[in-house]
């Protein structure tokens, strides 16, 4: 019975892959060439004045795109506003901290005036986080596009799958992998860490506490001058929050894998990917070259922008990309 149900979970994740991949192979770069020629260069503007004016909304676009990828997949879903008879992803825990959706509206209000029903708000989505990582230093790279917006949107669905801030290398692990997403992808995507800001309430328990048997003490797995540092700026139910990559907050680089190596993550499921010694040796590869790490996030974006997607005739176009049409 056992052997029956490992077959079957495995013939149903081959048919799930099986699906995605086609659904990628009808996602392609210059989609938008005759139908939209503005598309990106709208986005890119939009994005541009937003980062220039706040440079942590490059961090909240990229964990928007993110978000919204993990959840149902690629369709925009994340940005859906709840309603009278149901809450929405953003307002579920995992997504009371997103930002970025007002930066998104704007695009899309553009895209509507020169190219009405034409740009998906889940395109808009992968052109704002791609654009976002050049603004802050990272490597441009091609964005396949093409997909269309889903209908639904369901506060359950974010919080059973996103994977929370305490997650291990083992969770992580799984919750990518039922993406199709490699630990390479895994590792890299983590990344994006680099830039942006955390909430204290999202690892204080690293920090106060830690000996569910006493009480008190710190994450020994947490560098002890760090531990500290952090300790002073987040005391018990403070509502601060504190960059990821200290050293360099807003510069897309290695730091955030640096800091790793000298046990320095702030959240716990940074933290972990030091702790296997498959993650752990893709931390060090990403640490010691930054062309590496950038060349393996734009093609680990890529790949992630290719969850699950909606194409052809499949969801819709929305006119507002905070309500269905």
């Amino acid at each position: 019975m056992a052997l029956g149900v490992v077959v079957g979970a495995a013939v149903v994740a081959m048919w799930l892959l099986a699906g995605e991949a086609r659904g990628q192979a009808q996602l392609q770069v210059g989609f938008y060439a005759h139908s939209c020629p503005q598309a990106e260069v709208i986005v890119r503007d939009e994005v541009g004045r937003a980062v220039s004016a706040y440079p942590g909304f490059a961090a909240g676009l990229v964990r928007l795109h993110f978000h919204d990828c993990f959840v149902k997949g690629c369709d925009a879903s994340v940005l859906l506003d709840s309603t009278a008879n149901s809450t929405a992803e953003k307002d579920a825990p995992p997504n009371k901290s997103l930002r970025g959706f007002e930066v998104i509206d704007a695009a899309k209000k553009r895209l509507e005036a020169a190219c009405a029903g034409t740009v998906s708000c889940a395109d808009i989505l992968a052109f704002a986080a791609r654009d976002s990582v050049v603004l802050a230093g990272g490597s441009p790279y091609g964005v396949p596009a093409g997909r269309r917006d889903g209908n639904v949107s369901a506060a359950s669905d974010a919080q059973a799958s996103l994977p929370p801030p305490t997650a291990n290398v083992a969770h992580l692990t799984e919750a990518f992998a039922k993406n199709g997403l490699s630990q390479e992808d895994m590792v890299t995507l983590s990344g994006a860490h680099t830039i942006g800001v955390t909430h204290c309430s999202s690892f204080s328990a690293r920090l106060h506490g830690y000996n569910a048997t006493t009480g008190t003490g710190q994450d020994p797995a947490m560098d002890g001058a760090k531990a500290a540092e952090l300790a002073r700026q987040c005391s018990p139910g403070s509502p601060n929050a504190v960059p990821m990559d200290a050293g360099s907050p807003d510069t897309f680089d290695t730091g955030y894998f640096r800091a790793l190596l000298a046990n320095q993550g702030v959240l716990a499921s940074d933290q972990t990917l030091t702790s296997d010694n498959a993650t752990a040796a893709l931390v060090a590869q990403n640490a010691g070259n930054v062309y590496l790490f950038v060349t393996r996030f734009g093609d680990a974006m890529v790949r992630m922008g290719g969850i699950r997607v909606l194409t052809g005739g499949d969801g819709q176009i929305r006119t507002n990309c905070r309500v269905v049409n």
